[in-house]
């Protein structure tokens, strides 16, 4: 038997036949401590009962405390709503998560490429400018230089210039001396365009100046990221 199952009436009768043999007031005195530890011992009774088999049963039964439980439940649910109101953000803010409308638009590649290239545009448009060249004239010498003679018909269509604005550009090459326009060979009925010595003088210094200042363009970058990005640039270019 157990050292617990000794509590209760048990006791209480042990204590009293201790008590037993005296007589007198003593004994008076005696009884009433005997009758005190009957009575604590029957208020301690339901808690000290629950030992041995009951306390392995109820460890292996896994026996949580009403209030372990009760916190645990609102933590759940705590987290279970936490994680719900993260998801529905999520999908208020759709595929841009929580980035604001503008900076959404300047993360993007194509809004970057662009301030890139408007940046390089007029680093090249300032460079030209020194020698007396806007781009869209340089870029009409050069494919005359490349591809002449050449029907003005057909240099317009290979650099997707109004034939128009192109007249307008040719007047403006052939003012300066640097392109003439004469019938073609091949179909008097058109005029075929040639660079002229000063044409391919000026080509020459033009391809200096942008050269400086794509460098002032790429010099944040090193050598082997400079590169790199032209290598990149070229397979989006072709794609």
């Amino acid at each position: 038997m157990s050292e617990s199952a000794l509590n209760g009436p048990a006791l209480a009768a042990d204590l009293t036949s201790a008590a037993a043999p005296g007589d007198g007031p003593g004994r008076t005195g005696r009884t009433d401590r005997v009758d005190r530890a009957g009575r604590a011992a029957k208020r301690a009774r339901p808690s000290s009962s629950r030992t041995g088999p009951e306390v392995a049963l109820s460890a292996r039964a896994g026996d949580v405390p009403a209030e372990s439980a009760e916190s645990a439940e609102s933590e759940g649910a705590g987290g279970a709503s936490a994680s719900g109101n993260a998801h529905g953000a999520g999908a208020a803010n759709g595929p841009r998560g929580a980035i604001p409308p503008l900076q959404h638009i300047q993360s993007l590649p194509s809004w970057l490429i662009g301030r890139v290239a408007a940046r390089g545009r007029g680093l090249v448009a300032e460079a030209l400018a020194e020698h007396g060249v806007k781009m869209l004239h340089h870029a009409v010498l050069a494919a005359v230089s490349e591809l002449g003679p050449i029907a003005q018909a057909d240099l317009g269509r290979r650099l997707s210039i109004d034939p128009k604005d192109l007249v307008g550009i040719l007047n403006d090459l052939q003012a300066d001396g640097l392109t003439v326009r004469e019938p073609d060979p091949r179909d008097r009925r058109k005029n075929a365009v040639t660079v002229t010595p000063a044409g391919e003088s000026l080509l020459e210094r033009c391809a200096a100046a942008a050269e400086d200042a794509n460098a002032r363009l790429l010099a944040p970058l090193a050598p082997a990221e400079a590169r790199r990005l032209m290598a990149l640039l070229a397979r989006l270019h072709e794609a």
